[in-house]
């Protein structure tokens, strides 16, 4: 059965942690699990994340530093599992930036302290910020999909090394 944006995007909705990936003034990435929720209907969709209270090395986080240098940001969530026939995985792309509405503030807050009961006893005084979702793609063990330019999800499989379709790449490598 085919993961549709739809399955996608309520992958997204439950999953409970992602990796987010920004981009270092060097230009290297910097990854970090971080949680958050997802706020809006497709295609008008937002991630947000708050710098919570959590006991970190500095108030100023790099990946927030990063995203006011390179707003450039994605996250990926997952499924893993021992039988490789359940594995899978969807991407999310999009625009960062710190909340500055103090409304669409208190509405991330609000969603966040729904997903997660951690948010709900203690107030969160840091920044929240905004990913404004531009592409999502994913795939499924079992065939199934990955993005199209356009971030639609379509059907695929990844084909083993050798098989027909794979373009000459098994002749060349025995030569």
């Amino acid at each position: 059965m085919p993961l549709t944006r739809a399955e996608a995007l309520n992958r997204v909705r439950r999953a409970r942690v992602g990796r987010m990936a920004t981009i270092t003034p060097e230009g290297r990435p910097h990854v970090a699990p971080f949680v958050f929720v997802l706020i809006g209907e497709d295609p008008d969709l937002h991630a947000y994340w708050v710098v919570d209270r959590k006991q970190k090395r500095s108030r100023s986080l790099r990946r927030v530093e990063n995203l006011k240098a390179n707003a450039a940001v994605e996250f990926v969530v997952d499924g893993y599992d021992e039988d490789w026939d359940q594995l899978w995985w969807v991407r999310v792309s999009g625009t960062g930036r710190v909340v500055r509405s103090r409304t669409e503030r208190e509405k991330a807050i609000a969603a966040l302290q729904a997903k997660y009961p951690q948010y709900a006893s203690t107030p969160q005084p840091g920044p929240v910020i905004g990913i404004d979702i531009e592409r999502i793609s994913g795939w499924e063990e079992g065939g199934l999909p990955w993005a199209t330019g356009d971030g639609l999800l379509t059907s695929g499989r990844s084909t083993p090394v050798g098989t027909a379709t794979d373009h000459g790449r098994e002749e060349r490598r025995s030569r």
